[in-house]
């Protein structure tokens, strides 16, 4: 089978970038989603606060979602359910498998990694203590309540400040539970400032920085876990350790790209990111391979996943109708004064015949910063900001004028400068 734009994913970004794509001139369109619905993770989120900046008016995930669905069926988009992406070579070539059509090999002009990203699990934080039953990921447990009607427990404590913990934090003191605390390792929160405020302080959750779980205790079911101050070097202070009676823990303690395919594929990842290293036209190092929205770096709002997915449609567009030079000459934008990465990684030498966007997150909490972009010694764009936090992307945007003073530069960075 051929196809000339596949598109893994039907969550937020694969929609984004399949109508990115279509309103790009493209009809030969395939949407790849695993699930029995579109709409991805959209589809539990039933909470309010998604849409401010696309539609400037407040919506649920399942909301927001069904703008985006609508808009891929007028479009007469095709789209395969309950369909699983099993590989991706070298050569853009798709092998996945569902009921209805068995075991399919798709050859592709172009591929869009909209795949989303997957909860750190316990395993990989190493938390001591007994193999209890009570213990879920932040996600599982909004899955659980939100869309299959079951409490993971009455009694909570939540290891990890990141949205999806503070909006259970909420959720679950809604239904009725009772969350103890909310566990953060760092000194700072790595979710929105808004969400702190709505999720922790409008119910008085206890939120304790620079603290974390160092025993989990309980047999059969979770009755208890004991949690400790951390010094400087996040080492547990155990002489100030203290039991917390609970029935439930749920860990928030971050998300990782999935990018199973992309390895299989050869794709260079970012070690900072875990997602693609890609160019301002959202394709990777690989020729004809793009990929967009959580897959390639974990975005604070839906919105602009949605941004960002559209752009790389319609770049998938560009590229299968030869709009798009391939294999030209990239320069690499570094990264100082505090910048973890920043998307996109590369830039095309050569003449800039539009704006470029960039995203970044910082590493600290910094404050009165100007944010810059710097080519050969000299800045081109920036901006100054009260506060920066790692829970908060930050995001900067160049015209075509200052695009094309990076994009003919032969050093390019961004990063902060304290004032």
């Amino acid at each position: 089978m051929k196809r000339n734009l596949v598109i893994i994913g039907g969550g937020p970004a694969g929609l984004a970038a399949a109508i990115g794509a279509y309103d790009e001139g493209e009809r030969d369109i395939l949407i790849l989603e695993r699930e029995p619905n579109l709409g991805g993770i959209l589809n539990q989120c039933i909470h309010n606060g998604f849409g401010l900046h696309t539609f400037k008016e407040e919506l649920t995930g399942p909301e927001y979602a069904s703008r985006f669905i609508r808009e891929v069926k007028a479009r007469n988009i095709e789209y395969k359910l309950n369909t699983t992406v099993i590989k991706l070579s070298g050569e853009k070539r798709v092998t996945a498998v569902n009921e209805t059509d068995g075991l399919m090999n798709i050859d592709a002009r172009a591929v869009i990694l909209a795949c989303g990203c997957r909860e750190r699990p316990r395993g990989a934080i190493n938390i001591a203590g007994c193999r209890s039953a009570g213990i879920f990921s932040a996600g599982t447990a909004q899955k659980l309540v939100n869309m299959e009607g079951y409490m993971p427990g009455k009694e909570v404590v939540i290891l990890g400040s990141g949205d999806i913990g503070l909006i259970m934090a909420r959720r679950m003191t809604s239904e009725g539970a009772v969350v103890k605390a909310v566990v953060e390792l760092m000194p700072y929160s790595s979710g929105l400032n808004r969400n702190i405020v709505q999720c922790l302080n409008d119910f008085n959750i206890p939120l304790k920085f620079s603290h974390t779980v160092v025993d989990i205790k309980g047999n059969g079911r979770v009755k208890s876990v004991v949690i400790a101050p951390v010094d400087e070097k996040l080492n547990p202070i155990m002489d100030k350790a203290e039991e917390i009676s609970c029935d439930c823990l749920l860990l928030s303690v971050g998300l990782l790209p999935e990018n199973e395919l992309a390895k299989q594929a050869g794709i260079a990842l970012s070690p900072v990111t875990g997602g693609a290293e890609v160019d301002e036209n959202m394709m990777t190092l690989s020729d004809g391979v793009f990929e967009c929205g959580n897959v390639l770096h974990v975005h604070d709002l839906v919105d602009f996943v949605s941004e960002e997915s559209a752009h790389a449609g319609k770049c998938a567009a560009r590229y299968i109708a030869g709009k798009i030079e391939s294999g030209s000459e990239r320069i690499k934008i570094g990264t100082f004064g505090g910048v973890r990465y920043c998307v996109p990684e590369y830039v095309y030498r050569g003449k800039a015949s539009e704006g470029i966007g960039l995203k970044m997150r910082v590493n600290n909490v910094y404050r009165k910063v100007r944010i810059k972009v710097v080519a050969d010694g000299v800045e081109i764009a920036g901006k100054n900001k009260q506060i920066v936090t790692p829970g908060e992307m930050e995001t900067l945007s160049l015209t075509a004028e200052q695009a094309d003073k990076l994009k003919n530069a032969s050093d390019v960075s961004v990063g902060l400068e304290v004032k």
